[in-house]
């Protein structure tokens, strides 16, 4: 009598064969994953691009009760460049995966090279480049001079063959730029496409979590300004930091977008020179260096960015339609909607006819406003504009905004106020909750609770 296969069950009650494994279907467009054969992909809607893959049955994890799960000291290491450290949250934590992504030329490599020579300074670290020849990273560190001993370079393409060169050395950090160049042979797609950069993103991440290394990786954006590749890269790492700038610009900002062990509002500011990216010490300077004096539609803001206050400009520009329909609102470093909810308090509460104008919004430098807090700001820049009168000089302006009409208490406001006052700002316009609750202030403030307050307190 022939006998049966085995059979296995698994934790759902299912049983599964161990004879043929089963089949899975993924874009390599954009990872959609689907049980059957399809010629257009459910998820973004390619054709022709949805490939058979087979999946094993997966070995089962080990169950540990939440009390006996053994903690790591969770010390951090230092980069030592203090804005990168800031962004990190602190440093690097052991198995950490991180990804550093950007455009094309943005300074991802330069950001890098320079880390990795501070950290060789306490021990061995790797760096494998997909893109550049060894040569020419030698010639980029002559440039900017981090020729650290401990740097060691290796020029691969192949992850499997990468990934045996850090096992042997066993580097404090392994770095790999870029995971689009970067491939496994076992599969038929080409380096850079969906299946690849997910397949060697968690063959880098389980390599980090077993050995404890941290990894860095380099991954370029696309013109619609998402991470080349799959966006599951972004589930499989801990923390993912996006390099922004215009590469006609000097100034680099560098900020956290996902960070499993830190804030993801900390931003670290650089500017490109000639010996590489320098760390801005001030960045509240920089936004406020080429702000104009006296002009009409121009406040400025202290906006938080995880723990650090920074001062930015907003202005406005209120004009006639010459569109002879609706009028335009245009809004750059701040949310669109925003903008059209503080437009509608000011015609509702204020009797403020706008319906006719063009308004356009801007955070001058690159800045922008991750906060309610400077819906008032923008309120006191369109009112400047439409009034053609300036603020007076060294007033900063906060408050959120209600749709009644009301300014609300704002956040950290000691704060603030000290950064506006290490720049020279001599008053603040802020909400009256805010007021009254300070005992002390470097600044002259004027506390206004609605916005008709504000107004007269700004421009009156």
């Amino acid at each position: 009598m022939r006998a049966e296969a085995p059979e296995l069950s698994d934790p759902f009650g299912k049983v599964a064969s161990m004879g043929k494994p089963a089949l899975q279907h993924v874009c390599r467009e954009c990872g959609y994953q689907t049980a059957k054969w399809f010629g257009k992909c459910g998820g973004c809607g390619a054709f022709g691009s949805v490939e058979e893959q087979a999946r094993g049955r997966p070995a089962l994890s080990a169950v540990v009760p939440i009390d006996q799960v053994p903690l790591s000291p969770g010390r951090r290491e230092k980069t030592g460049i203090g804005e990168l450290d800031r962004a990190l949250g602190g440093g690097l934590v052991s198995g950490m995966v991180v990804l550093l992504a950007g455009d094309p030329g943005i300074g991802k490599s330069t950001l890098l090279l320079a880390a990795l020579d501070r950290l060789a300074e306490h021990g061995p670290v790797l760096y494998v480049s997909g893109e550049e020849s060894l040569q020419q990273i030698r010639l980029r560190g002559e440039r900017l001079a981090t020729l650290a001993p401990a740097l060691y370079l290796a020029a691969e393409t192949d992850a499997e063959v990468a990934l045996e060169h850090a096992r042997k050395m066993r580097p404090r950090v392994l770095a790999v730029d870029s995971i689009q160049t970067m491939a496994l042979r076992g599969l038929e797609s080409a380096a850079g496409s969906v299946t690849q950069v997910r397949e060697v993103g968690h063959r880098l991440s389980a390599y980090a979590k077993e050995s404890g290394t941290p990894v860095i990786i380099v991954g370029h954006v696309t013109k619609e300004g998402s991470i080349a590749g799959p966006r599951v890269l972004e589930h499989l790492v801990d923390t993912v930091l996006f390099f922004e700038g215009d590469r006609s610009h000097a100034y680099r900002v560098l900020r956290a977008h996902k960070n499993r062990f830190g804030s993801t509002n900390e931003i670290g500011v650089f500017e490109m020179k000639s010996e590489g990216l320098v760390e801005v010490a001030n960045p509240s300077a920089l936004f406020l260096a080429e702000r104009p004096c006296d002009a009409a539609g121009s406040a400025v803001v202290s906006v938080m960015n995880g723990s650090r206050p920074l001062l930015v400009e907003v202005q406005a520009l209120v004009a006639d339609s010459v569109m002879g329909g609706s009028a335009r609102r245009t809004a750059v470093g701040v949310d669109a909607a925003r903008v059209a909810l503080l437009t509608a308090v000011l015609e509702r509460k204020e009797g403020i006819v706008l319906a006719d104008k063009d308004i356009y919004v801007s955070v001058a430098g690159g800045g922008s406003l991750p906060e309610p807090a400077g819906d008032l700001a923008v309120v006191a820049a369109l009112m400047s504009s439409l009034r053609d009168k300036p603020l007076a000089r060294g007033t900063m302006v906060l408050g959120e905004v209600g749709l009644a009409g009301e300014v609300r208490a704002v956040g950290q406001i000691e704060q603030r106020l000290a950064e506006a006052a290490q720049l020279g700002f001599t008053r603040c316009v802020l909400p009256e909750g805010n007021r009254a609750r300070l005992r002390g202030s470097p600044l002259e403030l004027s506390g206004v609770a609605t916005v008709g307050q504000a107004m007269e307190a700004l421009l009156e």
